[in-house]
């Protein structure tokens, strides 16, 4: 199963269109979930075809409660204005905070494709992502995550540090979109 979602994410990677501007980031490193753009997703509504959201499982979060995963919800709101054409419609994504202390994990990466991990931005972000990588590890969690995180933070320093220890130590693929 690990495999058909680390062949749909490269699927997805290599069909993003992004903006000249962010040309300067690494395409491949931006994560693809099956989602129609939004000219197909209107076409889809207007033809009386429903169209179903797209589940993001998101662990790392302070908790578990509704306004966590509506900080989420604002990112993917932030992706799409700015020209991220894979977030497609922000309202179609339902984002379902997991704690990372959940019996649940290993079953729950084998139904679901489509992970995040929070990476705040205060002092301690790094080690709390650190250790919530280190729990999916041992728990049998996802392989591969996208990392969501506020608005602004440059990908240098604590993201790309994030990124290099999760594949090092623990052999998981983080994508980073900053």
């Amino acid at each position: 199963m690990a495999g058909d979602q680390a062949a749909g994410l490269r699927a997805w990677a290599a069909s993003l269109d992004r903006p000249a501007a962010e040309a300067g980031s690494d395409p491949a490193s931006e994560p693809a979930p099956s989602v129609t753009s939004g000219t197909e997703a209107s076409r889809r509504e207007a033809a009386g075809v429903e169209t179903s959201p797209t589940t993001l499982v998101v662990v790392g979060l302070p908790s578990t409660a509704p306004e966590q995963a509506e900080r989420v919800t604002a990112l993917l709101d932030h992706w799409a204005e700015r020209g991220r054409r894979w977030v497609g419609d922000p309202r179609r994504w339902k984002v379902v905070p997991v704690a990372i202390s959940s019996p649940h994990l290993a079953v729950l990466a084998q139904e679901q494709p489509r992970w995040a991990l929070w990476v705040g931005a205060d002092g301690e972000a790094f080690r709390r992502a650190l250790g919530v990588l280190g729990r999916l590890a041992e728990g049998g969690g996802p392989r591969r995550l996208i990392a969501v995180h506020p608005p602004g933070m440059p990908r240098r320093g604590l993201l790309d540090n994030l990124r290099q220890a999760a594949g090092h130590y623990f052999g998981i693929d983080l994508l980073v979109l900053a």
